[in-house]
């Protein structure tokens, strides 16, 4: 059943979530503490929510559902992620939004959330003429390739995400212009008759700023206000709710 995401997501209040780009390729090893870290503080009540945009260099992960034999070709590094789902893939040209959300303040509903995520894909895509769909039992954002056969249909976006303490960390991927063969060496998300896509291999050309601020004006619409911050915020918010 569907939730009220346009309403129950955003927070009574109206506090504003950082919003932060990286610019640069993050590596998983500095972005897997720091959205801990970030996380603690948060539930601590010394952070604000945040939102962080970045891309990673070729990688794997491997989420708490991961089936060994799903990893066909270890080419690149393969980290445990310890968020929901199984293997995925991580490289430049995916733009990954990691979500650093307060659920006390936005409803306490870890399926409305992950719907809420969803819902901001599609909405994204429709703002380039890509058809984004959700699939019953199939997390993620699906676009259907009739081209490719009878019920043929390739994912452009994967979700996964932990809540601890009512605060939520990893978030989304959305496959803009990465190199697809990537994906060879895994089985992405445990699903072996359905294939990936992205906007570049669905014919649209777009640059990666202009998806962000696409995401960003869904994001809003959807969660509530954002505004700029910086990665040496996130690092120093973060460092005050360090946990062991």
């Amino acid at each position: 059943m569907a939730c009220a995401t346009s309403s129950k997501l955003a927070r009574a209040d109206g506090r504003a979530v950082e919003w932060i780009i990286s610019p640069q390729l993050v590596s998983y090893e500095e972005a897997l503490p720091a959205m801990r870290a970030r996380a603690a503080a948060i539930a601590a009540g010394e952070a604000q929510e945040a939102v962080w945009l970045l891309e990673h260099p070729p990688l794997y992960t491997a989420g708490t559902s991961a089936v060994a034999s799903d990893l066909l070709s270890p080419r690149f590094p393969v980290y445990d992620a310890g968020r929901g789902g199984q293997y995925t893939y991580h490289g430049p040209g995916q733009r990954v939004a990691y979500v650093m959300l307060d659920l006390r303040e936005r409803g306490r509903d870890i399926r409305c959330l992950v719907q809420g995520l969803e819902a901001w894909v599609i909405d994204t895509l429709a703002a380039h003429s890509i058809v984004g769909e959700r699939r019953e039992g199939r997390i993620g954002v699906w676009v259907r390739r009739p081209e490719k056969g009878l019920l043929k249909e390739d994912k452009i976006a994967a979700i996964g995400v932990r809540v601890s303490k009512w605060v939520t960390f990893h978030g989304i991927s959305l496959n803009v212009a990465p190199n697809l063969d990537h994906y060879d060496g895994i089985v992405p998300c445990g699903i072996i008759d359905q294939g990936v896509t992205s906007f570049e291999d669905l014919g649209q050309l777009v640059s990666m700023a202009e998806v962000d601020s696409v995401l960003r004006g869904a994001f809003e619409r959807r969660f509530g206000s954002t505004h700029d911050s910086t990665e040496e915020s996130l690092v120093s918010a973060g460092l005050r709710g360090q946990v062991a």
